[in-house]
């Protein structure tokens, strides 16, 4: 009777490692998948940032947009804002419109997500509901990026937030989404971008200029190593990972 028990438990363990193994290179090969690019998206990419810069699914979303018909000079990529506190905060992609100013930030997740608008953490599940991993609310951590943005820039137009999830994930429970602010798949986000530039009035900006000089700056300041380290550093403390002890 024990050895049977015996057996059946080691067959059950062995059931559950074959099942996270192939999860794993299922999803692995479709994310491999959804984040490559071609040789010609590569050339569009060039035209708005250096092609070693950000994340596949960041350059993945740039050749979408200018497939859409953006312009180049109007898509920003992986944007330093400094803040009051001498620490800045990074954007990933920020783009110009007749009708406003769109603000991206690029997840690139598997598993199950389910969130509030309101609440600080979401969660991810993995493996049928066996694991669990908490994560920043998406939609607070843009709302940060856009209050930053908004005091550099000074103009009085619109913002839009658009959180990008790209990887083999499935918005499972999301809900009290602040107005301005879009949550999409990858494969949806030009649905979003064409809904708030078709159904929004043109924004009255006073001074273009400024806007283009501003954004400009705020990607070159990515170029500089102590920026990008005290970002980093930023994030750490933020976390206050440095201060837990087990």
């Amino acid at each position: 009777m024990e050895l049977i028990f015996f057996l059946g438990a080691i067959i059950f363990i062995a059931y559950v490692l074959i099942c996270r193994i192939l999860n794993f290179l299922d999803n692995t090969a479709i994310s491999n998948g959804i984040l490559a690019y071609t040789d010609q998206d590569e050339e569009l990419i060039k035209s708005v940032t250096d092609v070693n810069r950000g994340t596949n699914a960041e350059k993945k979303l740039i050749a979408a947009l200018l497939k859409l018909g953006i312009h180049p000079k109007a898509i920003f990529h992986d944007l330093y804002i400094p803040r009051n506190n001498g620490k800045f905060s990074q954007i990933d992609l920020v783009v110009a419109t007749k009708v406003g100013i769109l603000v991206f930030e690029v997840k690139d997740y598997s598993g199950w997500i389910y969130g509030n608008g309101s609440r600080l953490k979401w969660t991810q599940v993995l493996a049928y509901g066996r694991e669990k991993y908490k994560f920043y609310n998406p939609v607070l951590q843009n709302n940060s990026h856009i209050k930053c943005l908004r005091q550099q820039l000074k103009e009085k137009v619109p913002f839009y937030s658009i959180i990008v999830f790209y990887g083999d994930c499935q918005l499972k429970d999301i809900d009290f989404i602040p107005k301005g602010t879009y949550i999409t798949k990858w494969y949806r986000v030009l649905d979003v971008v064409n809904k708030i530039i078709n159904e929004n009035p043109p924004a009255n900006y006073k001074d273009k200029i400024h806007i283009i000089k501003t954004l400009k700056s705020a990607v070159e300041r990515g170029n500089k190593i102590d920026v990008s380290d005290r970002h980093l550093e930023g994030i750490k403390d933020m976390l206050g990972t440095d201060r837990i002890f087990q």
